[in-house]
C-alpha cells in the first residue's frame, strides 16, 4: 500500500453460542467471509472462506471451529489481515450461517449467541443476533477499501432465510 493512511489492519471476528439441550441435535454456527475483487465489488466473490478453508494468500483464516458451542467464551474465531490483502480486492463481507442438520433452526432458537468484532483491543461491534431472530444466516460486517488504500468497517446486520451454501453466494449482494 502506497498511502500513509493505514486504515484497519488485523481484525478478529469471534462467535459464541450455548450448546443445544441434551437429546437434541447440536447447533453448529459458522463464520463465513467472502472477498470481492476491486473491478466488481458487488458481483461474485473471488473466494469464500469458511470452516476447513482459508484464503489462498493466508490473509483470512478460521482459527477455531466449533460444531457444538461447547467451551468457554467464544467458540469460533476468524482473523482477517486486511492490511496484507492484495490491492486487487476492495471488499470483504463477513457473515454467520447456521447449519441446518436437525430441521430449520434460527438465531432465535439458539441460546447465548454472541458476536464480537475487534481490531486489537478496540471493539468495533458486538451483537446477540436478536435483531435477526427469525433468520438462519446473517451478514455482520462489511470491510471496504477506501480511495486512500486503507480499510474501513461498516456494521451490517442483515438476516437471510437460506441454507449455508446459498448464503455464501448471496451474502454480498446489494439489498
Amino acid at each position: 500500500m502506497s498511502s500513509l493512511n493505514k486504515g484497519l489492519a488485523k481484525i478478529e471476528v469471534a462467535l459464541k453460542w450455548d450448546p443445544s439441550p441434551a437429546g437434541t441435535p447440536a447447533h453448529d454456527l459458522d463464520i463465513v467471509a467472502a472477498t470481492y475483487p476491486a473491478h466488481d465489488a458487488h458481483g461474485e466473490p473471488a473466494y469464500i472462506v469458511h470452516f476447513g478453508s482459508r484464503s489462498p494468500d493466508g490473509t483470512i483464516t478460521l482459527n477455531r471451529d466449533s460444531r457444538t458451542g461447547q467451551g468457554f467464551g467464544f467458540d469460533e474465531v476468524m482473523i482477517l489481515e486486511l492490511d496484507r490483502l492484495a490491492p486487487s480486492y476492495a471488499r470483504v463481507v463477513v457473515g454467520v450461517a447456521i447449519q441446518q442438520q436437525g430441521g430449520r433452526t434460527t438465531f432465535g432458537d439458539i441460546a447465548g449467541t454472541g458476536l464480537r468484532i475487534r481490531e486489537g483491543y478496540t471493539e468495533l461491534a458486538a451483537d446477540d443476533f436478536s435483531g435477526v431472530r427469525e433468520a438462519t444466516a446473517a451478514t455482520v460486517a462489511e470491510f471496504t477499501r477506501a480511495e486512500t488504500g486503507g480499510w474501513e468497517f461498516h456494521r451490517t446486520l442483515r438476516g437471510f432465510d437460506t441454507d449455508p451454501a446459498a448464503f455464501a453466494e448471496k451474502m454480498g449482494a446489494r439489498s
